[in-house]
């Protein structure tokens, strides 16, 4: 396994908010650019659900108004973002990557949303999610080879940044929705601490564990668009009011150490592909003292089964109009899936939620010994074919836990294809969690990480 080839048609969007600040670039100009790469590939990666280019195009030239005027600019203004087409937007459909809510549109942005166009982002479409965002596979094809999966759920983000049509794109993960698509596409990938992004407007699946997270083609720039998204919301359970962390400020900052990293196999280690164990065998070596091999405690060995029990018990209730009226509409996974969770006890169910808390202590204890943990972000490149999106087993324990992960596209895959690197950091410690990846693509790059 080698490193991965980082060559990417977008313009990176720490560099163009600059740009734009300065007057050197235009907002119309940057999203005549995704247009334009829109439309030379979307007939191929079909990344994109819902694009009305001339409604793209008014938010841009707002943008440049409001500059030209003197008006305060946010950290994000004139960014073309893409948003997955779970999240409510009052001037787009949203349609839930299924039939059965094909035409919807709703009365008003998502929270997320709203905290986007006050950061200035230009909204440049939906992006494809698979049905209702769980497995079932959409029209999205992997930007690197067309003949394989860009993963799942958040397809259509992490196709539409690899392939340089939009510099920042939004996704969801419930198991490995953000993570293991990222990964498959060879792009940045960020799912912050659970309930840091508000998620009122986001499709529900499973309140334990839906979180909102972000793509992007550099590390600085996954923070530039976390950042202003991390709000709190009291419609949201999860949402705690809370100093918004300095993603961006503390990414840039050298560690006052260098990185301890505990390397994971996890439980599910035996599913992992072999150049994948090959690469991560020449990753520890390499990191030589600053890596250690850390076995996680055996209450980690039902982590896999309690995710089970929580996600599909949600997932019924969650979707219950839909399969009680258009199950006939719904893949066989998801009716399975539904119909298990309909016979998860609630005293189960109560169980599955309660261990969480077990676990997220016994984390806490390694959190004191080491920065970040260092495994795998997928079982291997993505895999051939499109009727799947790929196994997210390596993403399950951390999207249990609500720790934030980070995947970087650091190898690259015995066919050619990326493979991410993830670390994951403590719950909560997300700017940490950034600064100790950006230690980590410099150490492997062979320069030493900047004052």
């Amino acid at each position: 396994m080698t490193e991965a080839n980082h060559g990417s048609d977008v313009r990176g969007a720490v560099a163009a908010a600059r740009q734009i600040r300065e007057g050197r670039l235009s907002a119309v100009e940057l999203t005549e650019a995704c247009l334009a790469r829109i439309e030379a590939r979307e007939g191929e990666v079909q990344a994109w659900a819902f694009l009305d280019p001339e409604h793209a195009l008014r938010q841009a030239r707002a943008a440049d108004e409001a500059r030209k005027r003197g008006r305060p600019l946010g950290p994000l203004h004139g960014l073309p973002v893409g948003v997955k087409d779970i999240i409510d937007t009052a001037d787009m459909p949203t349609e839930n990557g299924t039939v059965l809510h094909a035409g919807r549109r709703p009365r008003q942005d998502a929270t997320l949303v709203s905290l986007l166009r006050a950061a200035g982002a230009v909204i440049l479409g939906k992006t494809v999610t698979t049905e209702l965002a769980v497995y079932a596979p959409n029209k999205t094809r992997n930007p690197h080879n067309l003949e394989h999966t860009p993963g799942g759920s958040s397809s259509g983000s992490a196709a539409a940044v690899a392939d340089g049509m939009v510099p920042l794109a939004i996704g969801t993960q419930t198991n490995g929705s953000v993570i293991r698509p990222a990964s498959y596409c060879g792009v940045y990938g960020f799912k912050p601490s659970h309930g840091l992004i508000p998620r009122t407007g986001v499709l529900l699946q499973s309140p334990p564990l839906d979180t909102v997270g972000v793509m992007a083609a550099t590390l600085e720039d996954l923070a530039l668009l976390a950042e202003p998204l991390m709000a709190f919301d009291a419609r949201d359970p999860a949402s705690r009011p809370q100093a918004r962390p300095t993603l961006l400020e503390v990414l840039r900052q050298a560690p006052p150490v260098p990185p301890r990293l505990a390397f994971v196999r996890s439980p599910v280690w035996d599913q992992a592909e072999e150049d994948v164990k090959a690469g991560f065998a020449e990753l520890v070596e390499a990191l030589g003292e600053r890596v250690e091999e850390v076995p996680l405690s055996a209450s980690f060995n039902e982590a896999i089964d309690l995710h089970q029990t929580i996600m599909e018990a949600d997932l019924a209730r969650s979707f219950a109009r839909e399969y009680e009226r258009g199950r006939d509409q719904l893949s066989a996974r998801l009716c399975e899936m539904i119909e298990r969770g309909q016979r998860v006890l609630a005293v189960d169910y109560n169980r599955a939620v309660q261990r969480v808390d077990v676990l997220n202590a016994i984390l806490d204890e390694l959190f004191q010994q080491f920065d970040a943990i260092l495994t795998p972000a997928t079982t291997g490149e993505a895999p051939k074919g499109l009727g799947s999106t790929g196994s997210p087993i390596f993403c399950t324990i951390w999207t249990l836990c609500g720790t934030p992960a980070v995947t970087l596209p650091l190898l690259t895959g015995a066919s050619g294809l990326p493979v991410g690197v993830q670390l994951v950091g403590q719950k909560g410690d997300d700017a940490r969690l950034l600064r100790t990846a950006r230690w980590l693509i410099e150490t492997v790059r062979g320069s030493a990480p900047a004052a």
